[in-house]
Parts: structure tokens; C-alpha cells; sequence
């Protein structure tokens, strides 16, 4: 489909529409779809780099938590799972009964 007169190309639609869904979509519902597409482009164009934005920062900032919680690992080289330091100090539990079988 070749260009149209006052019509919008293929690509544009596409790139028009993927980013009214996302702004949409990841605004957690504070946008409805008739509002971004009446929106100004300068102003659409705004949210949804804020809304990229956000996300890429909240991402950055989940993987440093995720990397310093995990620093030791739980498998070794060997294959032999450790257990986590604070079950190392941990007191092991007694028991009050006994597993052998009585003596007739």
C-alpha cells in the first residue's frame, strides 16, 4: 500500500499505535486510549520516554538488589549444595524419641 494522500504510512500507524498501547498499557491505568491519541506528538512523545524511563531505572535498581543478595553461590563446582550463613549458626534440633526398634 503505497502512501495516501493526508493518510498516515504503514510504519507510522505501527509505531503510532505500539506506542499508544504501551503508554496505555504500562501507565497502569492512568491514561485511556482516546486521550494519547488526541494528545499533542511533542506531549506523547514526553510520556512515553518518562514511562520508558521509569521502567529502565526501576529495572536498573531491581538487578543491583537482585546482585547483592546473591553474591554466594549455592552450588559449588563439585555440584554439593551449600546451605545459606545463616543456617550455619542455626542450633540443630533435638528429638525426643528414638528411631530404633524394641529389643523382645
Amino acid at each position: 500500500m503505497g502512501l495516501r494522500f493526508f493518510g498516515l504510512t504503514q510504519t507510522y500507524r505501527i509505531s503510532l499505535f505500539s506506542q499508544i498501547h504501551d503508554i496505555v498499557f504500562y501507565g497502569k491505568g492512568g491514561y485511556d486510549w482516546h486521550t494519547i491519541y488526541d494528545m499533542p506528538i511533542w506531549l506523547r512523545n514526553f510520556t512515553f520516554q518518562r514511562i520508558n524511563d521509569h521502567y529502565l531505572e526501576e529495572n536498573k535498581q531491581a538487578k543491583k538488589a537482585h546482585g547483592q543478595s546473591s553474591n554466594s553461590k549455592s552450588i559449588t563446582t563439585d555440584g554439593k549444595v551449600t546451605s545459606p550463613e545463616f543456617l550455619k549458626h542455626a542450633k540443630q534440633p533435638t528429638t525426643s524419641y528414638s528411631t530404633k526398634a524394641s529389643k523382645k
